[in-house]
């Protein structure tokens, strides 16, 4: 079987390796794809990921069975009604229930209707309004902008100093983008945050193992809010009872709300959750895989991701099975200046591969036969251990062991699950 993978980042690299470590994928085509993916025998083709006619030539032409879609770009601008129209296979949600990560305010008016546990929210297109609301309110405060913002639109403000100046930011200085300048202001929910994917048919539900995302750029979790950089599974420290009810009062309902509005979701549904003391309340969704959670979770998957998908595409049930020990843990390096203005075509210092350590690469390219830095995200390394702590090990072991000039990593990935209390131990409501 023949696939082909859209995207170019850390995530397709990590899902396109699982697919060709299986026996029913034969070959995977990644498009764009990156240099670094070369090394584990990944065809990269150099098609842009908006270029969705060129893609169905290409899926034609090679006779590729079915596409999987990484990125939530092409998902939001119709990749899958395209396909589909073309009457080939593909993984994905349509344009229609992508909105469930392209608007926010959707997002929360489909909780609000299949009673969904959130924060509580006010949606704004009138500045004025937002920075009244703002005043008059308490802080913290969470500051969203409505569209998409490759994970970085998202403002916790402690002061109401840094909720206006983020309101200026996506409202006045139109930071991401001038049609996304509406804003969804939530109140601050404390607790602990964690990742809970699925694959989804529908309304049927097939869970994943929780993990566990560094959005911050610093150690201790300061600085500003990445695309993320590092992330582990699974997540010890949250109760089996807080995952159980996050499944049935979140994912599952959410389904079910997509399918009554004539929105039904094919795909991977993600939900960031915070496990707060009244039990699990949602975040946000995304309507694709998050990075860099899959590729932490690409290893707990002891079943064959193409026969999994293939399985959904034909509406038939998936034989999903997880590791049961240890833990995988995932340090993402990036440039020195991300998520700001950062430098290109730096060389790159690569730790050794083994049975426990794997690389994904995001933002690379090649130049004279070796592999540089094209992006601010670079690289993640991954280590599979029985422990955090030994994973840690492993990883900042072979990170010291080469240079990395213009380079910049987080030295405290997993702390999280050494340092908290097991969370969510009250019976679940």
């Amino acid at each position: 079987m023949k696939v082909l993978v859209i995207g170019g980042g850390g995530r397709e690299h990590a899902v396109a390796k699982k697919l060709l470590s299986g026996k029913t994928v034969e070959s995977v085509y990644c498009a764009p794809g990156n240099a670094g993916m070369k090394r584990d025998g990944i065809t990269v083709v150099a098609i842009p990921q908006d270029n969705h006619e060129a893609l169905i030539d290409l899926v034609k032409k090679e006779q590729i069975d079915w596409t999987f879609v990484g990125p939530e770009v092409p998902l939001f601008n119709g990749i899958v009604d395209d396909f589909q129209a073309e009457g080939l296979a593909i993984f994905g949600p349509t344009q229609a229930a992508t909105q469930i990560e392209a608007s926010k305010e959707f997002a929360k008016e489909l909780m609000t209707a299949n009673n969904i546990p959130t924060a509580g929210y006010q949606a704004f297109d009138d500045y004025n309004a937002a920075c009244q609301y703002i005043e008059n309110g308490p802080v913290p405060i969470v500051i969203k902008a409505d569209g998409l913002a490759a994970g970085k639109g998202v403002v916790v403000a402690e002061t109401k100093e840094v909720a206006l100046n983020a309101l200026d930011d996506m409202m006045l200085d139109k930071k991401f983008g001038s049609e996304n300048t509406r804003v969804v202001i939530e109140e601050y929910l404390t607790g602990e945050e964690f990742s809970l994917m699925a694959f989804v048919s529908g309304e049927k539900v097939y869970p994943m193992v929780i993990s566990q995302d560094h959005k911050r750029l610093l150690e201790g979790d300061k600085g500003p809010n990445t695309g993320g950089m590092g992330a582990y599974a699974p997540v010890s420290h949250i109760a089996d009872s807080i995952i159980e009810q996050a499944i049935e009062q979140i994912l599952k309902p959410a389904a079910k709300g997509m399918a009554k509005n004539n929105t039904p979701f094919t795909g991977i549904l993600y939900a960031g959750i915070m496990a707060t003391e009244e039990g699990p309340k949602t975040i946000e969704f995304n309507a694709r895989f998050g990075d860099p959670e899959t590729q932490v979770l690409m290893n707990r998957l002891e079943s064959d991701l193409g026969e999994v998908i293939q399985a959904i595409l034909n509406d038939s049930e998936p034989d999903l099975k997880w590791k049961t020990e240890g833990v995988s843990l995932g340090v993402v390096v990036a440039a020195e200046g991300y998520p700001e203005t950062y430098e290109k075509e730096i060389p790159l210092g690569l730790p050794e591969e083994d049975e426990q350590l794997q690389l994904y690469f995001a933002g690379v390219s090649e130049k004279e036969g070796q592999l540089v830095s094209d992006g601010g995200r670079i690289f993640l390394v991954e280590a599979s251990a029985a422990t955090i702590e030994e994973a840690q090990s492993l990883i900042y072991q072979s990170l010291d062991s080469v240079s990395k000039p213009g380079c910049v990593y987080r030295r405290d990935i997993g702390h999280r699950a050494v340092n908290s209390e097991p969370a969510g131990n009250k019976k679940a409501m």
